[in-house]
Order: C-alpha cells, then sequence, then structure tokens
C-alpha cells in the first residue's frame, strides 16, 4: 500500500507557520525546530512530536530525548548546545501526555534552552511561565515563550444559525486514533482536485502544522461551540473546511470537548475515525471501546441538533499495527458492512472519501 508524500502538502501549509489563537495578535515561530520528547512512554504520548516530523520534516533538525523515553523519530539525537550550535531556533515540546502537565524532570533542559537564547513553543495545558525556574530565565533570554494553548479576547456563545459554505469534522471512537491525520489527507486530496478548501485545526500539533486554528480543549466549556463557529465562518457555496476533531463521544474524560466541537462546527459530512487494534479507550484500561455502530449513530444524533442532513462521507482507519493483507481485509469488511468508503490516510489516501463527497 503506497504511501501518500505527506511533508509535500505540509509544506504548501507552513509558507511562514505563524499561529493565530483567537483573536491573538500573531504568533511567529522561527524555524528550524529541536523536537523535544521528553521522557514520553510510547509513541502517542509524543504524537505532537510525530506529527509535525511527519508533515514537516524539512523544519525539523533533531530531537532532544531524556533518560527513559520510549520513542524515537528517523533524527539527530542533539543536546540543547548542539541544536543551538546547528541553528535551531525554536524548542518544540512534542509531547501529548495526559491532562499536559510539564514534569519537573524536563525544567533543567527548557532553562538551558533559554539560557542559548532559544525559543521554546508549547502546546501543553500547563503554561511555561508558571514554573518559576523557566519564567526567570526566559525573562533574561533573548528566546520566547510562545504558548498555543493561550486563548485571549473577546469569546462567543455558539449561535447554531446555519451557515453558508461546506463543513467535514472528523470523530473518532477513541483519543489519538487519527483524526488529524485524516482531516490533513481529505484537505490535501481535496486541494489536490482544485477544490476551494482549508485544513482547520484544533489541537496543539495540527495549529503547528497549519500555522493556524484555536485549541478547543483549552476553551472554557460554554465558550468551545461559539469558538468553533468563528474558526469555521461562513464560505462560499464552493468552499470547504476541514475541521480537525478532538477526543470521542464515547470517552468520559473528553467527550465534552468532542460535543463542543460537533455543535460548533455544524458538519455537512462526517469522517469516523478509529484504531482497530485498541483493548479499552486510551488511558482507561476499565473503559470499554464502542462498536463503529454505536459511534456512527451517536454521532449522527448528536450532529443531527445543528445539521440536519449530516451525513457520514466514510470510515478512516488507522492499520499503523496490523499486517498490510489484514489490513486490506479489514478495510473491505468495513466497506462491506457499512456501505461507505474506508480508508487508512496514511497507507492509501482519501481518494475514496472525496469521491463519495464530489457525487453526494
Amino acid at each position: 500500500m503506497g504511501r501518500p508524500a505527506l511533508h509535500q502538502f505540509g509544506q504548501q501549509l507552513l509558507p511562514a507557520l505563524i499561529i493565530i489563537m483567537h483573536n491573538q495578535a500573531n504568533m511567529k515561530l522561527d524555524k528550524p525546530y529541536l523536537l523535544f520528547l521528553g521522557d514520553a512512554p510510547d509513541e502517542l504520548a509524543a504524537k505532537t512530536a510525530f506529527g509535525v516530523f511527519e508533515w514537516c520534516p524539512d523544519d525539523c533538525v533533531g530531537q532532544f530525548q531524556l533518560p527513559g523515553c520510549v520513542p524515537a523519530l528517523n533524527l539527530p539525537s542533539l543536546s540543547i548546545r548542539h541544536a543551538a550550535e546547528r541553528g535551531v531556533k525554536t524548542v518544540l515540546v512534542g509531547v501529548a501526555n495526559r491532562g499536559g502537565v510539564i514534569p519537573s524532570t524536563w525544567t533543567p533542559p527548557l532553562v538551558e534552552a533559554l539560557n542559548s537564547g532559544l525559543s521554546i513553543a508549547n502546546g501543553l495545558h500547563t503554561p511555561l511561565d508558571s514554573i518559576p525556574e523557566i519564567r526567570e530565565a526566559a525573562q533574561l533570554s533573548t528566546g520566547e515563550l510562545l504558548e498555543v494553548r493561550r486563548p485571549v479576547g473577546a469569546l462567543q456563545v455558539a449561535t447554531g444559525e446555519k451557515r453558508s459554505g461546506h463543513r467535514l469534522l472528523t470523530v473518532g471512537t477513541d483519543c489519538s486514533v487519527g483524526k488529524m491525520y485524516t482531516s490533513l489527507s481529505i484537505a490535501g486530496e481535496m486541494r489536490k482536485r482544485g477544490m476551494d478548501v482549508d485544513f482547520r485545526a484544533t489541537g496543539q500539533t495540527g495549529i503547528f502544522i497549519a500555522g493556524e486554528g484555536i485549541s478547543v480543549d483549552a476553551v472554557i466549556a460554554d465558550f468551545m461551540s461559539g469558538c468553533i463557529e468563528e474558526l469555521s465562518p461562513a464560505g462560499t457555496s464552493g468552499h470547504w473546511d476541514i475541521i480537525e476533531g478532538q477526543g470521542s463521544l464515547h470517552h468520559p474524560s473528553f467527550a465534552g470537548v468532542s460535543l463542543g466541537l460537533l455543535h460548533g462546527a455544524q458538519p455537512d459530512f462526517l469522517v469516523l475515525c478509529h484504531e482497530p487494534t485498541r483493548t479499552h479507550m486510551r488511558g482507561l484500561p476499565e473503559q470499554e471501546l464502542p462498536t463503529i455502530q454505536e459511534s456512527l449513530t451517536m454521532n449522527l444524533n448528536c450532529a443531527q441538533i445543528v445539521s440536519e442532513k449530516v451525513e457520514f462521507a466514510g470510515i478512516s482507519v488507522n492499520t499503523k499495527h496490523m499486517e498490510s493483507a489484514q489490513a486490506k481485509n479489514y478495510l473491505h469488511h468495513l466497506e462491506d458492512e457499512f456501505n461507505l468508503p474506508c480508508i487508512d490516510p496514511i497507507a492509501t489516501g482519501a481518494d475514496a472519501i472525496v469521491d463519495r463527497i464530489q457525487r453526494t
């Protein structure tokens, strides 16, 4: 199964990498980057670093790992000093851990980065300047602390009023199942076909890749749907917004974010994302995964509150942990069972889903 040239699409999305956070002044991230993996226990915990490297490899000089870090990128491992010597401008925190915390073990290398004149881009919930040592180092550094999860300005409550243009939202059976990759792949395929399309990022990794967006899980609950209405405003009749989904309606920890996104997106189409080798919900060993049918039904029911004619455009499956033949058989089985195009955005691309959208 062929692998699309993801980084080429990523480069098209990143002419200058300006992050615009909900009425926030432009925040410029200077390239190139050192991807900070910290002491991540697995690849999913470092999904931000993996996503940025996957889509924007030419902007990444190296990786930084602490003792005990399990995942590794196909990049040289660099010390902070060596990274600065190689021209790195920004240390990009590439970890997305549970709760979005910055452990104390990260403080020394982040302080060293600031002492070396490097900026730090952070997408975690814990702000860098809440840590005294980092705050003090930043005050003396030529580098900057760049917080993706710090929305400012006037927040708006959603109205649910019908908006022009077209919208597709990716949803999931669980967290970290490929909603961002699926969204980027669909937007890339639409762009290849000459369609008028924007990728709308709603999480820190997507924002780092796309250059703009709103980290929806950092928005006060009452305003989540409203900020997505603002992120994806009314458009022309031929315009498409592909909106990156977050979490899962079935996940007890994050369903609130998923529902806020669903209502704010007012989608014409949904794409369900799934990882078939999971045995339980991410981070919750006692919580069973929903079936695909349960997820299809629940997402449709919730989406119909704001979009009566919403329908599924397909199912996107992360088959990374399956053999090629097994993955092909699984996708064919799902297509037969649900009468929907079924893809792996990395292995097969998103052609079949875009085909269905264009036929509808």
